[in-house]
């Protein structure tokens, strides 16, 4: 028998303890043991939660226990859960967490404690999709020549509700709180830091890349508005906030931010609170994982697949690499990114402006590929749309920068990438 403690028994937690004695069969068969929870751990005693568990507030209960196999981590949050993980494998125990926070900033801190002893993470990247999985194993053949994904449905939900229905931002955050898809303080999910947790874990795994969230690019949602949604579609592209990993000539991008892909891509096609990632092997292709990516059950059920592979023997190597990469990627800096760009600007609607918007441009080597002039309120300024070849990053940034410093440019000039 398999015996189980939970560090933080909310609602995954108690997910993970009711699917266990409810599947208690089924798990049994495919595990080839009985995995039992023993305890789980709380910051408050006084809710019932319905589980037949001995529960208590303090996590040496389950760290130190010399009766527990293995250590669900469920607790969120950095500090706390880092310095428990890592007595937990001192102790010798095996560990699961769904910890995406945790592993964004100490996933190889905690692969030299583990060693041989195992710690699983399947949960903490997009919920209930086997991406982890998939990434350490069934792609193992492979080199990834990049990786995208909607990794938070909270932004999916909203853009999804932006383009089909015309919701303006402030209207549909309102509601995707109300529906509890985001917090009252919704900057981890809108601003694009939980889905940079989440690539940074995948990039390990694809280029053994040691980095943490301050290190990347990190955009959210917040200034996408109902004109780029009308370009986007105008021109063939579906608006998603997408994590990317990128190898490149002399390196990796990697990156987060809202992102056109044409609309006839297969990632363009995931609406709602779903996730999906896509992966391209130099072997096999193109291949997408789709499913839920947050939820009680959903992120259950990844946690339970990593307690049945341990107890199968089936882990592995933490990060998927038995040996460093003695050609490993080096990270690229924001500023050498290179991809294609879509701007919007306001500008006085009089005859020369455009020349002078493109001999700006020219000056930065960036050359327009697309455009769009749209009418305002206001009969003297028009909105220009249009959107760039290939072209670095700090070249743009500069070029933006000389742009809104032109006499005939007001305000600031909203940018988004592109990716075909």
């Amino acid at each position: 028998m398999i015996t189980i403690g939970i560090l933080g028994v909310g609602t995954v937690g108690t997910s993970v303890a009711k699917i266990l004695e409810e599947n208690a069969d089924i798990i049994e068969a495919r595990a080839g043991k009985k995995i039992v929870v023993k305890s789980g751990v709380v910051k408050n005693l006084s809710k019932d939660r319905g589980l037949s568990i001995i529960i208590s507030d303090n996590p040496l209960d389950i760290v130190d226990d010399p009766e527990i196999d293995i250590v669900v981590e469920l607790m969120g949050g950095v500090d706390e859960p880092y310095s428990l993980v890592k007595k937990a494998l001192q102790n010798g125990k095996a560990v699961v967490t769904a910890n995406k926070a945790l592993l964004a900033y100490h996933r190889y801190e905690l692969q030299n404690i583990a060693g041989d002893i195992p710690l699983m993470y399947e949960a903490s990247t997009a919920g209930g999709i086997p991406i982890i999985g998939a990434m350490r194993t069934g792609l193992s053949a492979n080199h990834i020549d990049s990786i995208q994904g909607i990794m938070n449905g909270t932004c999916n939900y909203m853009l999804t509700k932006m383009i089909n229905e015309g919701a303006k931002y402030d209207e549909i955050l309102k509601e995707a709180q109300e529906l509890g898809y985001a917090e009252a303080d919704p900057t981890f999910d809108v601003g694009g830091f939980d889905a940079s947790h989440k690539l940074l874990i995948l990039a390990s795994i694809a280029y053994g890349i040691d980095a943490k969230p301050e290190d990347i690019l990190i955009e959210g949602i917040e200034s996408i508005t109902q004109t780029d949604v009308e370009f986007a579609k105008e021109f063939g592209y579906e608006i998603k906030h997408l994590g990317i990993a990128k190898k490149v000539a002399n390196g990796a991008e990697l990156r987060v931010h809202a992102t056109m892909v044409p609309s006839e891509s297969m990632i363009a096609k995931v609406d709602g609170v779903m996730n999906a990632v896509t992966v391209v092997g130099d072997k096999v292709g193109e291949t997408m994982y789709y499913g839920a990516g947050a939820g009680g059950d959903a992120t259950a059920s990844a946690v339970i697949a990593d307690i049945v592979d341990i107890v199968r023997g089936n882990q592995g190597p933490m990060l998927g690499y038995k040996k460093g990469l003695e050609s490993g990627l080096q990270l690229l800096s924001r500023d050498e990114i290179i991809t294609q760009y879509y701007l919007r600007l306001e500008v006085d609607d009089q005859k020369g402006v455009l020349a002078t918007i493109a001999k700006t441009l020219g000056e930065f080597d960036i050359s327009i590929e697309s455009m769009l002039q749209k009418p305002t309120k206001n009969e003297t300024i028009a909105k220009l749309l249009f959107t760039t070849h290939l072209c670095q990053e700090s070249k743009m940034q500069e070029a933006i920068k000389a742009l809104e410093a032109l006499e005939v440019v007001y305000g600031n000039i909203a940018m988004i990438r592109i990716e075909k």
